[in-house]
């Protein structure tokens, strides 16, 4: 035999279930005019084929609607700390209200790969976006993609996918990665810094742009793009 509810107990529900009410009504009452996919280039060579390549993934999610706006933050010759208490004044600290944006509903990570890992500047750059992660988790829910850009196909680019989706867990945010064959994310390969003979790694660019968009507009639209 269940107990019957204390007052505190019911009064919760009854809180958990207005707050329900609220997103969906917030999803679907078209009061959210454009969906914000933010892509963040973590290269500390400004301009080059890591942003590019993010570059390319947004150009793919903005093609999905027209609801979706796009905006490349490149990281490349900015100094960037990692995380401290408290967090200190550096060139991220003017870009870390972007974040906040009540119309960002996703983001597109991408990094080099150095020794088969993400860059330093990519570990500073997540590690900055401690502050989000309370009093609330400003990103809860929201979907995430990963870019890595190799010296050769199989150079580390899968296990600085899977390390920058881990690290995002830490702030509640759904993992994504693209329709075959980019299942995992964007893996790039970049000769002579040029991608434009990677057929397959701009295949997975677009795919995942693609599917971030789609995630982040069933988040907040209730639906797939043209339903």
């Amino acid at each position: 035999m269940t107990r019957p509810w204390t007052r505190r107990e019911f009064a919760t529900m009854a809180a958990g279930a207005a707050a329900m009410s609220a997103i969906g009504t917030r999803a679907t009452d078209g009061n959210i005019s454009k969906v914000l996919i933010i892509g963040v280039a973590c290269s500390p060579r400004r301009g080059m084929t890591t942003a590019r390549a993010v570059q390319h993934a947004l150009e793919a999610a903005r093609s999905t609607s027209p609801t979706i706006e796009t905006d490349l933050i490149d990281l490349g010759g900015l100094r960037v700390g990692g995380y401290a208490k408290p967090m200190p004044e550096d060139d991220f600290t003017p870009f870390l209200e972007r974040f906040k944006d009540p119309r960002l509903g996703g983001l597109i990570i991408g990094s080099p790969c150095y020794y088969r890992a993400p860059s330093a500047l990519c570990r500073a750059f997540i590690e900055r976006l401690s502050p989000l992660r309370e009093p609330v988790m400003a990103l809860a829910d929201k979907p995430v993609g990963a870019v890595a850009v190799g010296a050769f196909r199989n150079g580390g680019q899968e296990l600085v996918i899977s390390e920058i989706l881990t690290s995002m867990l830490c702030f509640g945010m759904t993992p994504v990665g693209g329709n075959p064959p980019a299942f995992q994310g964007a893996t790039v390969v970049s000769k002579d810094d040029d991608l434009s003979a990677d057929t397959l790694g701009l295949e997975t660019l677009a795919k995942l742009g693609q599917r971030v968009a789609a995630v982040a507009l069933r988040r907040v639209r209730g639906a797939w793009p043209g339903t």
